[in-house]
């Protein structure tokens, strides 16, 4: 894993040469290591890493204080990463403790043994550093033990600062839960967070919430609550200040933007993801897990206003960065595996060609498989992701064996996925409309058509109840009623009004240029042509022609995603330029 890094590490000769010495003679000075300054303790451990001596390394970072210690080397996080991983590979090749668990339980027992108030305070200050560490690199569900045991020491404090300190813990656990998918957990954390904003109201003290309302607003929008979570991210940029810290500053801006997306406000959207693009540039640099986790939500945005292309880039330079850091067998790696296995399946379905996106797809499956239990939400997506590829592949193939074996095996993914969401979110959530919806084209596809538009029908009832009546997922919906209509079952009147409302929606959303209007208008002019209504297909022969000009209007002046990017603005300025679109 190291050696292919993009990373580079290059201590001076000299130094080099003791940090050698020191390796060789590890057994003999190991005992002496904590008297070093941390950037050379942590060269040590790092060299130890480099030379492949993994069991050594694992002593030393198994131990709560060294790791602690490391992380206070913050200009070689994204180093000490590669330790971490390395081990984390280890453990999970030979079915060994995996050193998180290792140092959440080590913590917890701390926890359980702790006397006075001094050692209250430090638990809670390595509590917090550690958390953030696991949580960066994708081990959840340790960040969370350490979170709760950390969270436990501060339960019932009338301590103002003590009451801010839980809110902090209130708010990272309430991260790691949202990134896990434990919404009920998450629904608990929300609830003693918001006792606890008002005790510390009602004592005086005036915390800056901004943190903690986006994490709230996260909550809502895996929910797909959409309109509370735009509320609360809101909410979130309210609360900035000007000196704000550029850190958790990204992670508002980053999650505002998504929360924008799905209320379809793409200019706003589009000003703070691109914000907060630049400041983690200047803050982290384009090598670093924070830049990564940015690129993943800038991505989101261009997909989701049909600069598809440049989202697969985006994408790609997510997956790459990812990669770099964390390597092997990574939760954040699988899921930067799949963002780009639905962006290549978007970008080729035009031209079928989906063998890049399903080998990110089985990939991010593979990695998810190794990491979380068979039937984590999580699953779910990169499940649906590759049963969309499988049906596309089926439909293309002229080997009739080859086409029911995909198809059958896209109906299995889409049944699993369809249940995980059922489990997590019941039958009225977009996520469910969407599985209903991905299950009525596979039934399409299978010949199956009153199947199909039981499906489809269930999907718009839905989305149109969550989202109203013009928003884009009714219309992805409505159109694929319409292609049903159209081309299996001959109700061509029908059809007809779905397109057209099909097309409305989209339009007025991204334009007349919008790339999902020439399956609508290749619809129709099918329409029209069964119905022998040449003037109308005239007129529809016209409005795609126009439609494939704009389109390569707007092709041609597409740019790299990361050109427009340049310094960032103050935040005042953000939130002025916010309010005013």
């Amino acid at each position: 894993m190291a050696s292919a890094s993009i990373l580079k590490w290059f201590p001076g000769t000299l130094y080099n040469s003791a940090l050698n010495v020191v390796v060789v003679q590890y057994k003999a000075v190991s005992h002496e290591l904590r008297i070093f300054p941390p950037p050379v303790h942590f060269d040590v451990l790092y060299k130890l890493y480099k030379c492949g001596c993994l069991l050594e390394l694992r002593g030393e970072l198994c131990d709560l204080d060294v790791l602690t210690r490391m992380l206070k080397v913050v200009d070689k996080r994204h180093l000490l990463h590669h330790c971490f991983q390395a081990l984390m590979d280890q453990a999970l090749a030979d079915h060994s403790t995996k050193i998180s668990t290792v140092l959440s339980q080590t913590y917890v027992q701390r926890c359980n043994q702790v006397s006075s108030e001094q050692q209250i305070d430090n638990l809670v200050l390595q509590g917090l550093a550690v958390s953030s560490f696991l949580a960066e690199a994708g081990w959840l569900p340790d960040a969370e033990n350490i979170l709760t045991a950390c969270q436990g020491l501060l339960a019932n404090s009338d301590i103002p600062q003590q009451m801010t300190r839980s809110l902090e813990c209130c708010h990272r656990l309430l991260h790691v839960q949202n990134g896990y998918c434990r919404f009920e957990e998450a629904e608990r954390t929300y609830n003693q967070a918001m006792q606890l904003v008002k005790r510390l109201q009602s004592a005086g003290a005036t915390p800056n919430l901004s943190s903690l309302y986006s994490e709230f607003s996260t909550l809502y929008m895996l929910r797909s609550n959409y309109a509370e979570a735009y509320s609360w991210s809101v909410k979130a940029l309210q609360e900035l200040v000007p000196n704000f810290p550029k850190p958790p500053l990204i992670d508002v801006l980053r999650q505002s933007a998504k929360a924008c997306v799905l209320k379809r406000e793409f200019k706003k959207a589009g000003l703070l993801i691109k914000q907060a693009v630049m400041i983690a540039t200047e803050v982290f640099g384009d090598k670093h897990p924070k830049y990564a986790d940015t690129l993943i939500d800038y991505g989101f945005y261009l997909l989701n206003v049909d600069a598809i292309s440049q989202g697969v880039q985006v994408y790609q330079t997510a997956l790459d960065v990812r990669q770099s850091v964390f390597g092997g067998t990574n939760l954040h790696v699988a899921i930067a595996h799949e963002d780009l296995a639905y962006a290549s399946y978007v970008h080729n379905y035009a031209f079928g060609k989906f063998t890049h996106a399903r080998s990110h797809a089985e990939r991010a499956i593979e990695l998810m498989l190794r990491l979380l239990p068979p039937d984590h939400l999580l699953l779910s997506s990169s499940k649906r992701v590759k049963a969309l590829i499988l049906e596309e592949m089926a439909i293309d193939n002229p080997n009739k064996d080859v086409e029911k074996k995909y198809l059958e095996e896209a109906h299995s993914l889409h049944k699993e996925a369809l249940a995980m969401a059922m489990r997590a979110f019941g039958e009225m959530n977009v996520q469910t409309a969407k599985h209903y919806g991905n299950l009525g084209r596979l039934f399409q596809s299978m010949r199956l058509f009153q199947e199909a538009e039981e499906m489809h029908l269930k999907a718009i009832s839905i989305k149109e109840q969550l989202l109203g009546p013009e928003d884009y997922e009714v219309a992805l919906s409505v159109g694929h009623l319409a292609s049903l209509y159209n081309y299996d079952m001959m109700k061509y009147d029908k059809a007809e009004q779905l397109y057209l409302r099909s097309i409305s929606i989209g339009k007025k959303l991204f334009g007349e240029a919008y790339s999902g209007l020439e399956y609508d208008y290749r619809g129709l002019l099918r329409v029209y042509s069964v119905q022998a209504n040449m003037e109308k297909c005239f007129k529809y022969q016209n409005v795609l022609a126009y439609w494939k000009l704009l389109r390569d209007e707007a092709q041609e002046t597409q740019t790299s995603p990361f050109k427009e990017l340049t310094e960032p603005l103050r935040v005042i300025d953000t939130l002025n330029q916010f309010m005013a679109l």
